[in-house]
């Protein structure tokens, strides 16, 4: 993860581990947002209502927003190693849920820990990992006799054109890595041309 090109699973997946007589599921899911990744939390534990826990974590974006829970369990026992556990494969986007059906037989912190860990651990090996850049966006109004010069600028991925509104003048919105936000804006500003506020957004994976 290089804080604008980084790690997305592809795809779902999902891992079982038994540990002394319980149970634990993992499954993971690409998420674009938290709305998304309660959405499909919520969708998992629908699926199996008879589960112990549902444990949780999440990570968004780059850098990366992150949330994790131990839904019940002792605490630092779950979310933690789930969130561990992703955070070491260097994924974002990613949402990972952990069912437990719960055995008989107490599994300690320690137990408790590895458990969960190694559940999101198999899961991320058994998934196809791609790649998403994080965009800035830039909002500036072009007349037409310059457009030509703006639709110079663009140099996809790392430039891309992601809007055009024809009127007096033409309203575009560029998608631009990091790196490369400050030379967009000073050719724009030599063009005469003022760029408006940016915003986070991500690309497609890849």
């Amino acid at each position: 993860m290089t804080g604008y090109r980084y790690r997305v699973p592809a795809g779902s997946g999902s891992a079982e581990l038994r540990e002394r007589g319980s149970r634990f599921l993992a499954r993971l899911e690409p998420v674009a947002d938290e709305e998304a990744a309660k959405q499909h939390l919520a969708a998992l534990a629908a699926r199996h209502p008879d589960a112990s826990h549902h444990c949780w974590a999440w990570r968004l974006g780059s850098p990366p927003r992150e949330r994790s829970s131990d839904a019940g369990e002792p605490a630092g026992t779950a979310g933690r190693p789930i969130l561990r556990a992703l955070r070491g494969a260097g994924v974002s986007d990613v949402l990972a849920v952990v069912s437990r059906w719960f055995g008989g037989t107490r599994l300690g912190r320690g137990g408790l820990a590895r458990a969960y860990g190694g559940a999101v651990r198999a899961a991320l090996a058994a998934t196809a990992v791609g790649e998403r850049l994080a965009y800035e966006t830039i909002a500036v109004t072009v007349p037409y006799a310059l457009f030509g010069e703006l639709q110079r600028l663009v140099q996809p991925p790392e430039i891309e054109l992601a809007s055009a509104d024809y009127g007096e003048s033409v309203r575009c919105t560029l998608r631009v890595i990091p790196p490369r936000r400050a030379a967009v804006v000073e050719r724009l500003a030599a063009l005469g041309l003022e760029a408006a506020g940016s915003r986070s957004e991500r690309g497609p994976g890849c």
